[in-house]
Parts: C-alpha cells; sequence; structure tokens
C-alpha cells in the first residue's frame, strides 16, 4: 500500500548527496525510524528505505539520500523537483530508536551515537526531540565522512551544540582530506586508541554507556568488536545491554 507524496523542498550538500523534504498523510513515527519512497520505473515499481531525518510533528518528511550511479531508484529521486509526486509508504518501520534503549538503571549516564554518512539522519531526528537531553547526561554524536564536503546538516548540528554546550559533545570525523575542527581518524580506530573518547571526556563503560551505532557495515562491525572488548553487550528486549545496531544498507 502506498500513498502520494509531493516533494515540497530540497538541499542540494554536494553533487551526489541531497535531501527531500516531502508532505505526505503518513502515521505518526518515532524518531529513528525509516519510510520507504517508491516510483514505478520501466513498469517496475523500485522502493528503497530511508530515514526520517526531521522529528515527529506535521505533515512534512525530510530524507538525506545519496545518488548511487547504478541505483535503481536514487538517481530518479535526485532528479525531483519542487511539485513533483512520488509514493511514499504510509506508516513508518525500524528499532532504531530511543524507546528501544533500556531504561532505568540499565540505562547509563552517556548516548554515544556513532554515524557515517547519511545514516546521520535517524540520529539529527531524535536530537531535534527533547527526549535525549532529558534521558542522558551527556550526549555523544560522532559523524564520520570522507570528504567535509559530505557533512549533511553540519550548521543545525553546531547550533545543537550551542544550544546545549555542556551536555553535547560532536565529533566530525573527516578522514580524506584535512578539515578544521574534526579529526581525521575512522570512528572504529578513534575508539579503539581511546583518541575520541579522550577528546570528548568520557570514556565508554558497561556501566554508564549505551551506544547507538548506525551506518556502513565495515564501521559497525569493526565498532562492535571493539564495544564487546570494553565488556558492552548488544541491547535485546529479552537481555537488556548497551550495543544498538543498525545497518544503512
Amino acid at each position: 500500500m502506498w500513498i502520494e507524496g509531493e516533494v515540497v523542498g530540497r538541499v542540494d550538500w554536494n553533487d551526489k548527496l541531497f535531501s527531500l523534504q516531502i508532505k505526505a498523510d503518513i502515521q505518526p513515527f518515532i524518531p529513528g525510524q525509516f519510510i520507504k519512497l517508491s516510483q514505478v520505473i520501466d513498469d517496475k515499481r523500485v522502493a528503497r528505505a530511508y530515514s526520517i531525518v526531521n522529528p515527529p510533528g506535521g505533515d512534512i518528511i525530510e530524507v538525506l539520500a545519496v545518488s548511487v550511479e547504478d541505483g535503481q531508484l536514487s538517481p530518479n529521486l535526485q532528479q525531483l523537483k519542487v511539485g513533483d509526486k512520488l509514493d511514499v509508504s504510509p506508516k513508518a518501520s525500524g528499532f532504531m530508536t530511543l524507546e528501544e534503549i533500556p531504561k532505568a538503571s540499565f540505562s547509563g549516564k552517556h548516548l554515544w551515537l556513532l554515524a557515517t554518512g547519511t545514516a546521520v539522519g535517524p540520529f539529527i531526528s531524535m536530537l531535534e526531540t527533547h527526549e535525549p537531553w532529558n534521558r542522558f547526561e551527556t550526549v555523544v554524536l560522532v559523524y564520520g565522512v570522507r570528504l567535509a564536503e559530505d557533512l549533511a546538516y553540519k550548521e543545525q548540528l553546531l547550533r545543537l551544540e550551542q544550544a546545549y554546550p555542556t551536555q553535547f559533545k560532536l565529533v566530525f570525523s573527516v578522514t580524506r582530506e584535512d578539515f578544521p575542527d574534526a579529526i581525521q581518524t575512522r570512528i572504529s580506530t578513534g575508539i579503539q586508541t581511546g583518541e575520541i573518547q579522550e577528546l570528548v571526556g568520557i570514556d565508554i563503560t558497561p556501566q554508564d554507556s549505551q551506544v547507538m551505532l548506525c551506518g556502513n557495515p565495515e564501521m559497525i562491525a569493526d565498532t562492535n568488536k571493539i564495544l564487546l572488548h570494553l565488556g558492552l553487550a548488544k541491547n535485546l528486549r529479552r537481555a537488556p545491554g548497551q550495543i544498538t545496531v543498525e545497518k544503512y544498507w
């Protein structure tokens, strides 16, 4: 089942990376969830999942996407203009949400959000709500990209840093070029060596930390091993832990 959506705005971060604002009457969603966008191309329906970047409320959903040269849908999405229509799933899905993070004594004091590329989207949705700031003493976002031009929503994140100067720790990681105010270290390496923990002044421990990983499978696999070595455990509904994961392709 699909509903009609209309593009009401877009931002082009670089020649491949873009955001779409889409007006669509979807059901209420939880920050961190994704919706599916779809088009019929050459008489065949093609659908892909995209995390919602904006917080709940209103009838506009925003997604962050990268156009893949041989992709079945993303090149078409990149060509959409304001006023164009596309199909949208009526209900969001996914468990990369703060609702899945253990509460009470299992919650911990520090929330770590580790993202690569477009996977920063669901974390921005969370950060634009009150929940992370009300639940955690400190919120750390580590946002890794290859090039500085890939840092979507940089100014929005810097505004959040200004709004929560003692509570929000923002780390940009740009691995393939020097960039002011960014480390040039992969997320997994920065966690393993302790460079990132030292930078924000907080250790990652089973007692005090919750870690959400969202991004490419290599980053997730490598970082997950390091976190397990630090004594953290995968968060399951039947067995609360400290590591919550969503692979982004």
